[in-house]
């Protein structure tokens, strides 16, 4: 056991960095298996000497995230500790600090692990991305924040979000209503995200202007989309041909990202999910992305991770 003794220069920024009652501290705690305990403005760690370093190192980089401004909240110090278990070298700094975009509610949307910040430095950098991984990732709503930060840049003139409309062929018949009351169930999830980041009202008259569209896969067939930001959620549930056709539909000016969980297809056999064949025919194309998610980059509820992992055990016993 060794004890490691850390002193921050400013006051209030290790009040801020203790979080309230202490809370920071006690899920730093958690994460490093480490006793810590604050007196003023310093620290004092006690544990094993490699966790105990590494608890230390998150001090450092949170203070830093601080003196450079940024608002730390409970959530952020479970995600660098995480990230820092994973990858002591990690700079918060260059992760946190990274801003995909604010919302009207002046929320930063910023990455939140070494995987999203590779994700969206992706999408900055290529026409097509591709992320794959379990849900509570952030593929989806980092996606969607990109998307929101080009338009409003006028980077891009228009968004359009698409989704398969139902998880086993789009058979929409048996629902009632029209067109948009069959479809809109299945585009939820995608509709919510948008809210998130701006006003209700302005939502909707870029909806009713067409600025942003919203769209089951179908629909797509026959179009050229130029100068467009389009997001294809929930690929793992696209065949082989309605991914070739979807990719086939980028036009001049536009990028497109596409996001799936492979183990969450829905399809009827023997149809082939569409995205587990991009992924291998498409992994040598230059201009195309690949970002891969594990349960270790899930910034959901903390309990989400654990329910991830209970089934993949689950899983590996049934085999």
């Amino acid at each position: 056991m060794v004890t490691v003794e850390r002193t921050f220069e400013d006051y209030k920024l290790a009040r801020h960095l203790f979080g309230e009652r202490g809370a920071h501290l006690k899920a730093l705690e958690k994460a490093f298996r480490v006793q810590i305990t604050a007196r003023g403005n310093q620290v004092l760690i006690t544990g094993d000497p490699i966790d105990t370093e590494l608890a230390d190192r998150a001090f450092e980089e949170l203070y830093g995230l601080l003196k450079a401004g940024y608002t730390l909240y409970p959530s952020d110090v479970e995600y660098a500790a995480r990230i820092l278990s994973e990858n002591p070298k990690a700079n918060l700094r260059d992760i946190f600090l990274d801003t995909v975009f604010v919302t009207s509610g002046r929320k930063v949307i910023t990455p939140k692990g070494v995987a999203q910040k590779r994700y969206i430095e992706a999408i900055r950098q290529n026409d097509i991305v591709f992320g794959v991984g379990p849900a509570g990732t952030g593929k989806t709503y980092l996606a969607m924040a990109m998307a929101v930060s080009f338009l409003m840049r006028g980077e891009v003139s228009r968004i359009i979000l698409v989704r398969p409309a139902v998880e086993a062929g789009e058979k929409l018949g048996f629902l009632p209503g029209d067109i948009a009351e069959k479809v809109n169930p299945y585009l939820r999830p995608l509709y919510d995200a948008l809210y998130d980041m701006l006003p209700f009202d302005k939502v909707s008259r870029l909806l009713q202007k067409g600025v942003i569209e919203v769209a089951p896969l179908a629909f797509m067939r026959g179009r050229t989309l130029n100068e467009a930001f389009i997001i294809l959620d929930e690929a793992q549930n696209t065949t082989s041909d309605q991914m070739k056709m979807f990719l086939t539909r980028l036009g001049y000016g536009s990028k497109a990202v596409i996001t799936g969980d492979v183990t969450q297809i829905d399809l009827p056999e023997p149809k082939r999910s569409g995205l587990v064949e991009a992924v291998e025919i498409l992994k040598d194309v230059e201009g195309i992305a690949f970002v891969f998610f594990t349960k270790k980059d899930v910034v959901r509820h903390s309990l989400v991770q654990k329910i991830i992992e209970a089934y993949e055990k689950k899983g590996e016993r049934s085999k």
